[in-house]
């Protein structure tokens, strides 16, 4: 047990230095996979060695060993982020099918958080390759329950559509985000992450406020409220749902 833990959470690693290279190119509309890592300040091609995860960050102190430019401490976080979110949804669920499409999805959410982050904006082809992923492996995880996801579908997307529509308060990337989670989590699910998001969104989006780091006038991106709660639901929303049954009846 303890090695299928070390090495799911340096396979978690590893992933996340694959999705540095997406949160970077994705919004430029270059390729995750051609050409090779190269250094953005001297152009040099990374090598394997060059790209092990956080540990390489530490060894050459957050810089280039060939021209000496300093590398974003973003890197080895979200490496580390990945691989432990790996390592506790492999905990929850087991070496299993549904473990496998969580750790996908977990890693989409990353990506989707920090490039809303950057530019505000969640790429079409993310939700497209995170529709397709959930539905191929759904197929089988969710046989007998298909009506039952297309209403979470149904649920995510529309309230979404609405809610931008009324409020010009969600982008067309948040819709379909959510549309793919109602598909992901089921009708149930995407009521929990729906409440939850909006719950995560009104706390901190009051702290920037209060701290001065953000204004009312400021756009504050939802994608990141979203993943976060996805995230909550994915971890613990079955014990978080428990408890509230138990308290209201």
């Amino acid at each position: 047990m303890t090695l299928m833990v070390a090495i799911i959470f340096i396979y978690g690693l590893f992933i996340g230095s694959f999705l540095n290279v997406c949160i970077y190119r994705i919004p430029e509309g270059k390729s995750v996979v051609s050409p090779p890592s190269s250094c953005g300040n001297c152009g040099h091609r990374l090598s394997f060695l060059d790209m092990i995860p956080v540990l390489n960050y530490f060894i050459y102190k957050g810089k280039c060993r060939y021209c000496g430019a300093s590398f974003s401490i973003q890197y080895p976080l979200i490496e580390l982020l990945n691989g432990i979110l790996y390592l506790l949804i492999f905990m929850k669920y087991g070496l299993s099918l549904q473990f496998v499409l969580y750790d996908g999805i977990a890693s989409l959410l990353i990506v989707i958080s920090i490039i809303d982050l950057n530019t505000k904006t969640i790429p079409d082809g993310i939700n497209l390759f995170g529709g397709i992923f959930t539905v191929l492996l759904g197929i089988y995880l969710f046989r007998g329950d298909y009506l039952y996801h297309f209403y979470g579908f149904l649920f995510g997307f529309l309230l979404f559509l609405l809610i931008a529509v009324v409020t010009n308060a969600m982008g067309g990337g948040d819709i379909k985000l959510m549309g793919v989670l109602g598909i992901l989590f089921g009708l149930e699910g995407i009521i929990f992450t729906t409440v939850i998001s909006f719950i995560y969104g009104a706390v901190i989006s009051s702290g920037l406020i209060i701290s001065g780091k953000a204004s009312r006038k400021d756009f504050i991106p939802f994608g990141p409220f979203i993943s976060l709660a996805a995230l909550t639901y994915i971890l613990v929303g079955d014990i978080i749902l428990e408890l509230y049954f138990n308290i209201i009846f």
